[in-house]
């Protein structure tokens, strides 16, 4: 069913949005902004909620039926047969967009060849909304707060390092999984207000805080996965995630052709790949390299590329081992993600032998500080 939404005109800096307990978070907390990349290339997109209030490039109001059907066309953004170049959507609860509700806003342009949507919300409400994207919020309260700190310690480190970009982050593993406030829950919520502004710190600046599912028995250093040494990203001894569901084994068999297609697919000029050999592996068991054999475009590649390429979800980290066997390869391996920083489910099992976040946190990152905000501005 249409609906017809007469619209009053509301500017980014004077939109006020809530949500339960917000009262509880310091004003100056709740000043501090965040812009996701929620939606990218994509021909059409469909935006609907209630009470939406919409504006265009100008900031004129407009009125529109919604569901509203947003295409992208060479000149812009084409809805209801009329042409604009930017369209900003906000709603007193949520935005849906193609039917996963954001609070905050959702600003429409048209960007790589399809309609970039950026969903622009007070860093907190993110926050509440990203916890359970990444973990469970019914694991003990402790590794909540944890993951709390070091999502915000993330996202502002990558607020920094893009404020000139259109957006600070994607909602994908690129950076942090985040799919709206449809999973938010009282839990998550009481992990955000309870480290509320809490980041972690080296040398007094904000550090970059990467974490991964397990690492499946001790985690990396930076170095070995990016080649950056940070002095607190060195790497720690790590049993405790050996338990867990993802810090078991794990087994894939892909063919040889459907390789080729994904190393293709993702800029590697490689063809009639007939193999594939494992290189140098770093002194924690994790390849460094990959060797591609193949009649043209073969050669080494980091285990990250091979990852990055053939799919996280199928090399679920570079502890692995390889055979070929009728132009199939079986891939077998231990852990999940990078191993950089924070192993997720290490800390749940931290936590349930009783230490804090605080302590959680300083074991993954020796040598950190945990601070407020207001501490370091």
């Amino acid at each position: 069913m249409y609906r017809m939404c007469i619209l009053i005109v509301l500017t980014l800096t004077t939109t006020v949005l809530s949500w339960p307990g917000m009262d509880r978070i310091n004003a100056a907390v709740l000043d501090e902004t965040i812009r996701i990349a929620i939606v990218k290339s994509a021909p059409e997109v469909t935006v609907t909620g209630d009470g939406l209030l919409v504006t265009d490039e100008t900031g004129s109001p407009l009125a529109m039926l919604f569901p509203a059907k947003v295409k992208a066309v060479k000149d812009g953004l084409l809805v209801e047969g009329k042409l604009f170049r930017r369209l900003l959507f906000s709603a007193p609860s949520a935005v849906y967009v193609n039917n996963k509700p954001y609070r905050g806003l959702a600003e429409l342009s048209v960007a790589d060849k399809g309609i970039l949507v950026i969903n622009q919300l007070p860093l907190e409400e993110y926050l509440v909304g990203l916890i359970n994207c990444e973990i469970s919020s019914a694991w003990p309260i402790e590794a909540v707060k944890a993951q709390a700190i070091i999502a915000r310690t993330y996202a502002l480190n990558r607020k920094m390092a893009r404020l000139t970009s259109p957006y600070h982050l994607e909602s994908s593993v690129i950076d942090q999984v985040y799919e709206g406030c449809l999973i938010e829950d009282s839990r998550s919520r009481r992990a955000v207000i309870e480290t509320e502004g809490e980041v972690l710190t080296f040398g007094g600046a904000i550090i970059q805080a990467f974490y991964h599912s397990s690492c499946g028995g001790r985690t990396e250093s930076s170095e070995n996965v990016w080649g950056a040494s940070l002095p607190y990203l060195k790497g720690v001894e790590c049993q405790y995630c050996l338990t867990s569901p993802t810090g078991t084994t794990w087994e894939y068999k892909l063919s040889l052709k459907d390789i080729e297609e994904r190393l293709r697919g993702t800029g590697h000029k490689v063809s009639g790949l007939y193999d594939i050999k494992p290189g140098v592996d770093n002194s924690r068991g994790r390849l460094k390299q990959v060797l591609l054999l193949a009649s043209r475009g073969g050669g080494a590649i980091s285990g990250e590329q091979f990852r990055k390429a053939v799919g996280y979800g199928f090399i679920k980290s570079t502890r692995f081992t390889m055979k070929n066997s009728k132009n199939e390869i079986s891939f077998s391996g231990s852990g999940n993600g990078h191993g950089v920083g924070l192993c997720q489910w290490g800390a749940k099992q931290r936590a349930l032998d009783g230490f804090t976040a605080g302590e959680i946190l300083s074991y993954y990152y020796p040598g950190t500080e945990l601070k407020k905000l207001s501490e370091i501005r």
